[in-house]
């Protein structure tokens, strides 16, 4: 949260971003909207306990902006606009395969989000197989690369993110081929996948390629079907599973380490620090909605929301968290017990009963948006970000303190049943792997049925990781460190998590 009190304040901070070389011209406008966006008073007044919670370190806004003008994540129906094209971008529905990456390829670059890219892109092999089924293969082939380069090399943030499945199809395949091929950045990529509707061979190919390049990921279809009922969701962002045609008004997060350090006793902590902060997190966020909804022109006039392609309806605020680790070892040491959290029950006990405090008193808010879902909001476990030195991201175990696979996705399956809005553990694994993507996906399959939500896998020796749930490659993340431009924003964000915080040595044991 940047805040400026002074007109030469707001020059120094533009001064700066002009002046840095290792930012692209793309990212320095980005950053200068962003300034623009936190002159802007939070919609809170100077007295709300947010500004001291927020000084503590209690909640994180996720550089945001201090008061939006556009939803946070935003997912379009895009069958819709391939079935009916768009007024506003004077495109009529495409009768082709080209023409309908072309149409596609349009149609991103209108879709605002948190990043200034979109987040979400659509179920790729949906939405593309009418169009294969009447192409040649090698054709198709030729198209789809094009389309996948071009997205890589104009969408320069890998929380861009696509789905294909459950089911196999051919542009599937095709993509699967395609991704392992070109070892892109962009997009990030998720299976949803269902063991009764998707072969295991799909699946075998899909993880294969996940080995080799880090997509796509896992998700549990038939988890978060029936979560989603009768709403159609997709996975956007890093994991994030949200309502299609709508998304996200607002993403905040509480840092559950932080109120436990400031806590005097486990009782001071579940009796005022942790309710106190909750209860200013859902004011801060229904605050932010009411601006963004009333205030700002985007529900009343962006071609999204008047041509039917985002429902206001359908959005939703996603309410975060994370520490839950730190948080749990710091509560039992208030009681005199060192315990380890993902190792010792008492640690894991006591997470669980932070995430039941939660899970209560969130669901008893009732906001005046979000009929999607209730009018509440839902829980998310958030990945982390770049000033988070000190604490784990979400529900996660810490990095270096991880038990064996087995006992891991056993334990990731105790916090993963909390958040409908997106939940993801992910595990490095070394090269014989990628020889027998059987046996991973039987590992994936028995997460699954223990509850786990999400999962995904990559190659610990190559260069493009998984860092929370986005992609970067190491070696755009030390040309970044070395003061060069990168294209993509990730890179930037990756570069402390992957120096400071040891994401390269997550470990997988017991395999």
């Amino acid at each position: 949260m940047e805040r400026f009190f002074t007109i030469e304040s707001v020059r120094d901070a533009v001064r700066e971003i002009q002046q840095d070389t290792a930012q692209t011209y793309g990212q320095q406008t980005s950053r200068l909207a962003k300034i623009a966006e936190n002159v802007m008073d939070y919609p809170v007044g100077e007295e709300d306990a947010f500004y001291e919670l927020y000084d503590k370190g209690e909640i994180c806004d996720l550089d945001e902006g201090h008061a939006p003008y556009a939803p946070r994540y935003i997912l379009p129906d895009y069958e819709k606009y391939l079935k009916e094209g768009s007024d506003f971008l004077r495109m009529e529905p495409p009768k082709t395969l080209l023409e309908a990456t072309t149409a596609l390829l349009i149609m991103y670059h209108h879709v605002p989000s948190i990043t200034r890219f979109p987040v979400y892109i659509g179920a790729l092999d949906d939405l593309l197989e009418p169009f294969v089924q009447k192409t040649d293969r090698k054709e198709a082939e030729a198209i789809l690369r094009n389309f996948l380069i071009q997205l890589d090399r104009t969408v320069d943030d890998s929380f861009c993110h696509a789905n294909i499945g459950p089911y196999e199809t051919e542009t599937g395949n095709i993509i699967l081929d395609l991704v392992e091929e070109l070892q892109i950045v962009t997009p990030n990529m998720t299976l949803l996948y269902d063991e009764d509707k998707t072969p295991d061979s799909f699946a075998e190919k899909a993880l294969k390629a996940s080995l080799t390049c880090a997509n796509p990921a896992f998700a549990n279809h038939k988890y978060y079907s029936s979560d989603f009922g009768d709403v159609d969701y997709g996975i956007a962002s890093c994991y994030n599973a949200l309502p299609k045609h709508g998304g996200a008004f607002t993403l905040s997060r509480l840092r559950l380490n932080k109120i436990a350090e400031g806590a005097e006793s486990v009782d001071a902590f579940f009796e005022n620090n942790l309710p106190r902060a909750i209860d200013t997190m859902l004011h801060l966020m229904e605050s932010k909605i009411q601006y963004l909804v009333e205030e700002t022109s985007f529900f009343k006039s962006n071609f999204l929301v008047t041509e039917d392609f985002v429902d206001i309806d359908n959005f939703v605020g996603l309410f975060g968290m994370v520490g839950l680790a730190e948080c749990s070892q710091e509560l039992l040491k208030k009681e005199g017990i060192e315990a380890k959290y993902g190792v010792d029950e008492s640690a894991d006990g006591m997470g669980i009963r932070v995430m039941d405090f939660i899970d209560e008193r969130v669901k008893n808010f009732k906001s005046a948006y979000s009929p999607v879902w209730n009018h509440r909001f839902m829980l998310h476990a958030q990945v982390g970000a770049a000033n988070d030195e000190g604490t784990t991201a979400a529900h996660r175990i810490p990095i270096g303190q991880e038990p064996d696979l087995y006992n891991h996705l056993r334990q990731a399956a105790k916090f993963q049943k909390y958040f409908p809005s997106g939940v993801g553990d992910h595990f490095p694994f070394d090269e014989t792997a990628k020889r027998n993507p059987k046996a991973v996906l039987d590992v994936f399959k028995g997460g699954f049925k223990l509850g786990n939500r999400y999962l995904s896998a990559y190659n610990d020796d190559g260069d493009l990781i998984r860092v929370t749930g986005y992609l970067v490659k190491k070696s755009d993340v030390e040309a970044f460190k070395a003061g060069k431009q990168v294209s993509y924003d990730t890179a930037q964000y990756a570069a402390d998590p992957l120096t400071k915080y040891g994401i390269l040595d997550r470990k997988v044991e017991g395999v």
